[in-house]
């Protein structure tokens, strides 16, 4: 998405990061009204995963966004910014399941690779609106 200030950022889409949201109140829900331990532990366990998923997604808003000066990605640890000299872009292509999956791959001093998950659009479309950035 292209932002006011000259720039321009990607992330996982705000309906499926409130979908996780919704599972993970819905599983704490079937928590409570689980009787049998091994219930309570599976879904519990569910709980958990749901609720992991869902704030690595929020708290990573926005995963990527790129600007004159280089790009920046967001984690957990917090955000690195790479300027553009210091940034090789290649978009992944492999066989999982019987389908081809895209993956953008960053590499600058770490590698950071993106799914089309994590930035709510196809990684070659965002591998191009990169280059386009770089100039």
């Amino acid at each position: 998405m292209d932002e006011p200030n000259g720039s321009q950022q990607w992330s996982t889409p705000i309906g499926l990061v409130a979908t996780g949201w919704v599972l993970t109140a819905a599983a704490v829900i079937w928590w409570f009204a689980a009787e049998a331990a091994v219930d309570r532990l599976f879904v519990g366990v569910l709980v958990l995963a749901f609720a992991a998923a869902s704030a690595h997604a929020t708290i990573c808003r926005p995963r990527l966004s790129a600007n004159r000066s280089g790009i920046t990605v967001r984690s957990l640890g917090g955000r690195r910014h790479w300027p553009w000299s210091a940034v090789s872009i290649r978009v992944l292509r492999q066989r999982r399941f019987g389908r081809e999956v895209h993956s953008l791959e960053l590499d600058a001093d770490v590698l950071v690779i993106l799914t089309r998950l994590d930035l709510g659009a196809d990684p070659q479309d965002v591998a191009d609106a990169l280059r386009s950035w770089r100039g």
